[in-house]
């Protein structure tokens, strides 16, 4: 059945779940790990290549923590890891939510769609990670 308040057709990416912990965990799973086994049978190379940029990119992370990489080298490592995770999460997890943070509706993804949901995600978190880094004093600016 077509829904008229959708741009794309509804999508189920995992069971429904009732308990809360299950529900947050299955969001903070779907949020900070973008391959799927789906993905990983169809798309080997792209999904092998992109596990190797998610360490080189953590491992930037961690070098900045140490003050041995620069903001701008892990701006650049960072947005890196941000376009090829959109590749990777059109091949393993092609949804996006619809609607507000807090509902659990589910709709297919276009590539803009990803293109900005990965945006926010990474900016969020990238700046969580600064800020974090900054008060610490583990970041050298």
């Amino acid at each position: 059945m077509v829904n008229p308040t959708m741009p794309t057709d509804p999508a189920t990416p995992y069971p429904h779940r009732d308990s809360a912990f299950a529900i947050l965990g299955a969001e903070i799973w779907d949020h900070l790990w973008p391959w799927s086994r789906k993905g990983f049978q169809r798309q080997r190379a792209i999904q092998a290549a992109s596990l190797a940029l998610a360490l080189a990119a953590s491992l930037a992370w961690v070098l900045a923590a140490m003050g041995e990489l620069p903001a701008g080298a892990v701006i650049g490592w960072w947005f890196g890891w941000s376009v090829f995770e959109v590749v990777v999460r059109l091949g393993s997890k092609p949804y996006v939510k619809e609607g507000p943070w807090w509902g659990r509706r589910y709709r297919v993804a276009n590539t803009m769609d990803m293109i900005c949901y990965v945006g926010f995600k990474n900016l969020l978190i990238g700046a969580t990670l600064f800020l974090a880094f900054k008060s610490l004093g583990l970041l050298v600016l």
